[in-house]
């Protein structure tokens, strides 16, 4: 049932891999079942902090920053991104061992970022200096750091910056857990009615089966937010982070959510152990 509040601020970032996602939606390719939505894209950092002032109804948001925000926000069954034994690179200009980290200044994308919450959990503490995400790799070679932590479409091309990977975080977090590294969810506001929360994950999950059933069509679309990448690895990053898992989590990606808040509390980076929890519109 559609309240009155039928325009939503839905929120996500303009990267090739969201604009897959919503391009149905943003095209008018589902039934949005009476509602509207004005598309806002941001950097995921900005997402995070626009979550935690109210400033969107429905939005893309690390699962760092859930753990804060929990109070405020559901998850929606669908929209994750999981890094199957992928996913957030270290990257540095050369070789660096686990003490020499410890010593390093690192670069990374945002405190409220699941990929800093994950270097944590690898490496305790360590010094950092924040930065915007694409400006990480050319500061690593250039010097200015010692090493940096990339997202995005910066997992594919750091070697084009003569950078090494010195920790790949999906494929550690698998050899810990044989779970994928949660990075990225779906969520909605918790002031709505529980009845528009369900529809508005029943829509935006149509959107995604959309993509994903019309992958031309909608990678075509995704390609005007890839940032310079060539088809072929816009291609490839799309395929990373839309998937089974982003229809819908399943077992194995709930369990992943939960293990990575909890590790995360466990290690004293969370304050509190949060249970997440999910709205489905099935």
């Amino acid at each position: 049932m559609v309240t009155a509040t039928s325009t939503l601020k839905l929120a996500h970032s303009p990267d090739s891999d969201d604009a897959f996602m919503f391009y149905a939606l943003a095209n008018n390719k589902v039934d949005a079942e009476g509602l509207e939505f004005t598309h806002i894209l941001r950097d995921i950092e900005t997402l995070n902090r626009m979550a935690r002032d109210g400033e969107v109804d429905v939005t893309a948001m690390s699962v760092h920053a859930y753990a804060y925000l929990a109070d405020d926000w559901a998850l929606l069954s669908s929209g994750a991104s999981m890094g199957d034994r992928y996913g957030p690179v270290l990257v540095a200009r050369s070789a660096l061992s686990r003490t020499e980290l410890k010593k390093a200044q690192i670069a990374i994308p945002g405190e409220m970022t699941s990929a800093f919450l994950g270097l944590r959990l690898a490496l305790g503490e360590f010094e950092y200096e924040v930065m915007a995400f694409d400006e990480i790799l050319e500061a690593v070679a250039d010097g200015r750091v010692d090493a940096g932590l990339v997202i995005h479409e910066g997992q594919l091309t750091y070697r084009s910056n003569g950078l090494v990977a010195v920790l790949e975080m999906g494929k550690w977090w698998y050899e810990e857990t044989g779970l994928p590294l949660p990075l990225g969810v779906n969520a909605v506001a918790r002031k709505f009615p529980l009845d528009l929360q369900k529809t508005v994950d029943r829509v935006l999950k149509r959107s995604i089966v959309y993509g994903l059933e019309h992958r031309e069509e909608a990678l075509e679309y995704a390609m005007r937010f890839a940032r310079g990448l060539k088809p072929h690895l816009a291609d490839r990053f799309v395929g990373m982070y839309v998937n089974h898992h982003t229809v819908d989590y399943g077992g194995d990606g709930k369990e992943a959510i939960r293990r990575f808040l909890r590790r995360g509390h466990e290690a004293g980076v969370l304050p509190r152990l949060i249970e997440p929890e999910f709205v489905s519109g099935e």
